[in-house]
């Protein structure tokens, strides 16, 4: 079964509205949190040795702005969207500012809402009240491949199966959210949690190539996507690590070490000086070469390039250096970080809006967006070395606001930028 994504063509729309027009506001009466926090806002994270924060604001002041652009998304982004025949609030993550984008809502983004949630609880109130809402929303819309995985689309009524990232995001909030509310209230989410990492691990991880596939409709041995076909940004390693921590399956330790082995490959056989990674990527003779996708594989001309899925490989690679102490994360993460400060002589505002492995700007990209920068921040916290660039990196997106996409990543990239980002 062939998808198309339509996802990017909208990103780069929203590109050019960079107003959001705020969503009706939350009901004010919602019910307070049952449950006590375990893990309060801020965090404080210990990571891993080495690590470095921006320097040039107090932690108080890198709190705060945490605070003040998760208000601003939370008033952007997310909607209530009626009650479940229980009477309990429903809510899902809008996928975009504008009326088109308020009317639809991805799978993607109730995963990025589940990773946040649960860290702004102790801040936000409501933050189990609206968690709780995202999974039930999202157990109303299953795929129709594996019903226990969630349908990427809303709107898109020719696709009504899964995207792995989606799923792959939920089912860490639902073991964040385990930590974080205990499992003793109206959802026991670690049942949630399990159920959902069997369904991901059964229709989304290749039982050959142990790699993620890009949804529920992949069949792992068809000619043309396959699961030797992945995507990079779906190479989601403090995922994997907390499902491995949870279930106690081995086949967690498998699927790691075979995305850093792509991630590896990748950049030593095709992005040695820069360390980018392309969207989309294709295995030949089984796992024994990886390479760039051709253009137009999945979605358009830049499947092959770094692009608007693979900007968020410099967070989710990074992410795992930090929070697991992990070298070859470590080492990933600091290619990519250590090329872009030299790319852009320290100045982010020039980082260009993908490119080719080679580094080479791709055409049309000649403009700034947090989506690109706001990951290279994460990656520059492996480096001390980098302590300037980060800096410049964080004031360049701490304040800037775009559209639903950017906007949560950076949401999501400053949670872990200013030492809020834990892992259950």
């Amino acid at each position: 079964m062939k998808k198309v994504f339509s996802i990017l063509a909208v990103w780069m729309v929203c590109l050019t509205a960079c107003a959001v027009t705020p969503t009706p506001e939350i009901e004010e009466n919602m019910n307070t949190q049952t449950a006590e926090v375990s893990h309060p806002f801020p965090a404080h994270t210990i990571y891993a040795p080495g690590t470095i924060l921006p320097n040039h604001r107090t932690q108080q002041h890198l709190d705060d702005d945490v605070r003040a652009f998760y208000d601003y998304w939370k008033a952007a982004y997310v909607i209530q969207d009626g009650l479940d025949e229980d009477g309990h609030k429903l809510f899902r993550i809008a996928f975009g500012g504008d009326a088109e984008g308020q009317a639809n809502t991805v799978s993607e983004g109730q995963g990025f809402g589940m990773i946040i949630l649960p860290v702004m609880a102790g801040y936000d109130p409501d933050a189990q009240i609206i968690f709780d809402g995202l999974w039930r929303f999202a157990r109303l819309h299953p795929s129709e491949v594996d019903v226990r995985l969630m349908d990427w689309n809303l709107v898109d009524e020719e696709g009504n199966d899964s995207a792995f990232d989606g799923d792959a995001d939920m089912a860490l909030g639902l073991l964040m959210a385990d930590a974080q509310w205990g499992s003793q209230g109206e959802i026991n989410y670690l049942d949630e949690a399990r159920t959902l990492i069997t369904a991901i691990l059964e229709s989304t991880i290749g039982p050959e190539s142990r790699l993620p596939t890009l949804g529920d409709w992949v069949d792992a041995n068809s000619e043309e996507y396959n699961q030797f076909t992945p995507r990079s940004s779906d190479f989601m390693l403090v995922n994997f690590r907390a499902y491995g921590k949870t279930t106690g399956d081995a086949v967690w330790n498998e699927v790691i070490s075979n995305s850093q082995d792509v991630i590896a490959s990748l950049q030593q056989n095709y992005s040695p000086d820069s360390g980018l990674l392309p969207d989309f990527i294709v295995l030949s003779g089984g796992m024994e070469t990886a390479v760039p996708a051709p253009a137009d594989f999945l979605e358009g001309p830049d499947d092959g390039h770094f692009s608007y899925n693979a900007g968020r490989d410099p967070w989710r690679i990074g992410a795992d250096a930090l929070l697991n102490d992990d070298d070859r994360s470590r080492e990933a993460a600091q290619k990519i970080s250590r090329w872009a400060e030299s790319a852009t002589g320290g100045n982010p505002s020039t980082f260009r809006a993908g490119y080719a492995l080679d580094g080479t700007p791709l055409e049309g990209s000649d403009y700034f967006t947090t989506f690109f920068v706001a990951p290279l921040g994460v990656a520059a916290m492996t480096d001390p070395s980098q302590q300037e660039w980060l800096n410049a990196v964080y004031d360049a997106v701490y304040q800037t606001h775009e559209d639903y996409y950017e906007d949560t990543v950076t949401l999501l990239c400053l949670i872990t930028m200013t030492g809020n980002a834990w892992t259950p």
